[in-house]
C-alpha cells in the first residue's frame, strides 16, 4: 500500500482524507477546456459551474485565469466575486498574481488561497514575502510541467506557453523552503487528454514534498484517480470529465470509497 510522504502525509492512503477539486480554466467570461494548454473550447459559465460543483459535493474549487499572466493583466475581481459569493468551500484562485496587493484583492473577493506560477518563477523571493504576509496555508505553488526528451520535467510559465529552464523537482523544493503551503502540479502532456494523470511526475514531486500535493492533468476513468493517489497525491484536481459530465463528483467519490479511500460524501 502506498504511503504518503512528509509531515502532512504520514498515513497510508486509506487513512487519508482525500479531496476532490473541480478546476475551472477561465478565459474572459467563460470556462474553457484546453488540451496541452491549447485548442481552447468553451464549456460553460464559471458561476454556473461553480454552483453546480458546490451542490454536487466538491471539497474545494480551483479558479485559474489562464491568460492573465500571458497578457500581463490582473484578475477580473467582479467575476471572481460572482463565482464565490454563494459557494461555501475553500476556493483557490490563480492568474496574474504579481503583488501583495493582488493577493489581498483576491482574498477580499472570495478566495481562500492563491496559486502563483509565472511571477513566482521569475521572482522566487515573492513566495517568501507572500507567505510571511498571509501565512503558508494561503500560498499555493502552481507548476505546469512538461516532460523533456531526456526525461526531466521543465516548469512552464504564461499559461504553459513559455520555457522557464527550471527543473520541476528542484523548483518545488526551493518553493517549499520559501514557504508555500501546497503544490498544484499540472501535466501539460496529459492535460485534456483523459488518458490518466502523469504518475511519474506526481511521484517525483510527492517524494520530496512535506506539504500537500494536488494532481492535475489527464483525469479520465475512475482508476486514473486511484493511480494518482497511489503515486502520492493528497488531492485530485479534475476538469474535463466533470465539465462534460462523463462522471460526477458523487460517482467519483463513491468509486474512491469502494477502493477504501476516505472521501467526504454528501
Amino acid at each position: 500500500m502506498k504511503v504518503f510522504r512528509g509531515i502532512y502525509s504520514t498515513k497510508p492512503i486509506f487513512m487519508k482524507n482525500i479531496r476532490v477539486i473541480p478546476l475551472l480554466h477561465v478565459k474572459g467570461p467563460n470556462v474553457v477546456k484546453p488540451v496541452h494548454t491549447e485548442a481552447l473550447r468553451i464549456v460553460g459559465n464559471p458561476k454556473t459551474l461553480a454552483s453546480r460543483y458546490y451542490q454536487e459535493g466538491a471539497d474545494e474549487l480551483i479558479y485559474l485565469d489562464i491568460v492573465a499572466s500571458l497578457y500581463r493583466r490582473n484578475l477580473d475581481l467582479d467575476l471572481l466575486r460572482s463565482v464565490t459569493e454563494n459557494i461555501f468551500i475553500p476556493v483557490t484562485v490563480g492568474g496574474g498574481i504579481r503583488t501583495i496587493h493582488d493577493i489581498n484583492n483576491a482574498l477580499r473577493s472570495g478566495a481562500d488561497k492563491v496559486a502563483i506560477n509565472t511571477y513566482a518563477v521569475r521572482h522566487p523571493e515573492f513566495i517568501e514575502a507572500a507567505a510571511k504576509e498571509f501565512g503558508s496555508q494561503c500560498i499555493v505553488l502552481f507548476i505546469e510541467a512538461k516532460r523533456q526528451p531526456t526525461g526531466w520535467y521543465e516548469a512552464y510559465t504564461d499559461g504553459g506557453r513559455e520555457h522557464s529552464g527550471k527543473e520541476v523537482v528542484s523548483w518545488a523544493r526551493q518553493a517549499i523552503e520559501l514557504g508555500v503551503g501546497e503544490i498544484l502540479i499540472s501535466s501539460i502532456d496529459q492535460d485534456g487528454t483523459r488518458r490518466g494523470y502523469d504518475v511519474e511526475l506526481i511521484e517525483r514531486i510527492s517524494a520530496i514534498s512535506p506539504i500537500p500535493v494536488i494532481a492535475h492533468g489527464g483525469a479520465g476513468v475512475p482508476e486514473s484517480f486511484v493511480a494518482a493517489l497511489h503515486a502520492g497525491a493528497d488531492a485530485l484536481a479534475v476538469s474535463s470529465v466533470f465539465h462534460y459530465q462523463e462522471t460526477t463528483i458523487a460517482s467519483a467519490k463513491q468509486y474512491l470509497r469502494s477502493q477504501s479511500i476516505n472521501v467526504r460524501l454528501v
